[in-house]
């Protein structure tokens, strides 16, 4: 079993972007926290979670594994529910076709304060000189 949280921030001022994403497996957590180019929070959100699938196939995790993703981005997860977003139709689709990769992924919304470790990295990243 798989736990995937993931991020971002953006700074509204100065348009920088950033993501964090929280891997938990068998009681490992790997942390990932970087900038991404600037872009608003819903693309930052979506670039987030097409960036934790794909380290995830980057790690090689058996694709039988069960993938418990969590995200605070309501636009996310009701895009990936509905296998449809109007004006985020390429980056669902990219996210779906990582996520087709393994036989089962439970997409779940998270507030907020149940997502601190993904967004602490987030910010971290954003902040970092």
């Amino acid at each position: 079993m798989i736990k995937l949280y993931t991020d971002a921030a953006v700074n509204q001022r100065t348009g920088q972007a950033a993501i964090g994403i929280l891997i938990i497996q068998n009681g490992h957590q790997t942390q990932i926290k970087q900038r991404i180019p600037s872009m608003n929070n819903h693309r930052a959100e979506f670039t987030a979670a097409i960036i934790g699938f794909q380290t995830l196939i980057n790690l090689k995790v058996a694709t039988t594994e069960f993938v418990f993703y969590y995200t605070d981005s309501q636009i996310v997860i009701d895009s990936i529910n509905k296998a449809y977003a109007k004006h985020f139709e390429e980056l669902t689709n990219q996210l779906l076709s990582l996520q087709s990769h393994f036989t089962t992924v439970i997409n779940t919304w998270i507030p907020d304060a149940q997502n601190h470790g993904a967004h602490n990295l987030a910010n971290q990243a954003l902040h970092a000189k």
